[in-house]
């Protein structure tokens, strides 16, 4: 039998996504479960992007172009302008998603064996495309008990060497919530000013901010506008992921030049999933106000019902919804999966993800999980009554 690639065995699994099939298991049981376990919003999409995509009028659904459709690309100037993000139509490259986004910035700005340093926990998916360029991802941990707040500069600046290429943030992050401030925003600038390095920004959770400071992209930093490849999506703001539509924007002519190579190699971003998302960017102000103020109540009832759990501890997110939670296991994936195979509480259990996986660094998180405040309050009330009673019953407890 031919031997299958280094690269797919190196390639994590999801810690999203792994234990679905334990899922399925439970719900063909008859288990209600919970879902905690991923950033699937349970908002309805709105009108106006539902109404664009029965009335599609196209006789063709032809290729777009490489770039995206001019119009969408358009708009979105006019959005950017909205958070003070000055950006011309060319600095705008449509893509398949987020995730495209991603690794398009890996793949035109880094070349195999290049380094780039990432907070952690993060995204695990940035390890998954990193993989795919052939970068390498130096993670530098944050904690917990600090809230997750950024690692000094001193921290970042022992582990860059001569392949040190980048910095990758999320903001507002996932898994955390955690939410930059201006002047740890300021610091990395000043780092990838004295370094000259890449900053990678993702920045798909900006409408979910919950705290009276001005937002600050990697987009307001001054002097480095060259060094900034900022990664979007209309996924979460419009409650509309399946349609695959995200946006990599950077005002350096080089990376566009070579981004494009790899745009016109995958042909075009979905053709039907960008009529949409143009359509969302004229969604009511009341709409966007209204997701903003449920994700509020929603973020104070799971963190106040998860810190009334003995032995459990969250900080209170400052963005995005999630959150990363301590709990009282001997390990996190033994609970997860327990819950799903071995647990149920009056027909009824949680999915969680294991925090291990949004980790690198062994041992971190081990008695950690990220959980999506993306269910409605009465099934939010439901889950953390079922996970108190779990975290009750669970023979690996710790404490």
């Amino acid at each position: 039998m031919p031997k299958i690639s280094e690269r797919g065995i190196e390639m994590p699994s999801s810690p999203i996504r792994k234990l679905v099939p334990l899922a399925n298991a439970a719900k063909q049981r008859g288990t209600k479960v919970y879902h905690l376990n991923i950033g699937q919003p349970d908002l309805l999409t709105p009108p106006n992007a539902i109404e664009a995509m029965k009335n599609v009028d196209r006789k063709i659904l032809e290729y777009s172009p490489s770039e995206g459709i001019l119009s969408l690309r358009q708009k979105l100037v006019t959005y950017y302008a909205k958070f003070n993000i000055d950006v011309d139509v060319d600095d705008i490259i449509i893509t398949t998603g987020g995730s495209e986004a991603v690794l398009f910035s890996f793949m035109a700005c880094l070349d195999p064996g290049d380094e780039i340093i990432v907070p952690e926990p993060a995204y695990a998916n940035y390890m998954a495309f990193a993989i795919s360029a052939g970068a390498v991802i130096k993670t530098i941990p944050s904690t917990i008990d600090e809230g997750f707040a950024l690692p000094s500069v001193e921290k970042f600046e022992e582990l860059i060497t001569p392949r040190t290429k980048g910095i990758l943030i999320c903001n507002p992050n996932n898994p955390t919530g955690y939410l930059y401030t201006r002047k740890e925003m300021n610091q990395i600038r000043d780092m990838v000013k004295k370094y000259d390095l890449f900053l990678f920004s993702d920045e798909v959770y900006r409408e979910f901010c919950y705290t009276g400071a001005p937002y600050i992209s990697a987009c307001h930093l001054e002097d480095i506008e060259d060094h900034v490849i900022l990664i979007d999506s209309v996924s979460k703001r419009y409650s509309e992921c399946g349609i695959r539509v995200g946006a990599l924007i950077t005002k350096n002519k080089q990376v566009r030049a070579n981004v494009m190579k790899f745009c016109q190699a995958r042909l075009s971003p979905p053709l039907i999933g960008q009529i949409i998302a143009e359509a969302s960017i004229d969604t009511p102000e009341e709409y966007l106000l209204d997701m903003y103020d449920e994700y509020v109540e929603r973020r104070k009832y799971l963190i106040d019902g998860l810190n009334r759990i003995p032995g459990c501890y969250t900080p209170i997110p400052m963005g995005a919804f999630y959150t990363v939670a301590k709990l009282p296991v001997d390990d996190s994936d033994k609970f997860c999966e327990w819950l799903l195979r071995d647990f149920s509480y009056e027909g009824q259990t949680v999915m969680l993800a294991p925090a291990s996986g949004f980790y690198t660094t062994p041992g971190l998180g081990k008695n950690e999980v990220r959980i999506a405040y993306v269910l409605n309050k009465e099934d939010l009330h439901k889950a953390i009554s079922v996970l108190a009673i779990a975290l009750e019953q669970y023979p690996g407890r710790s404490i």
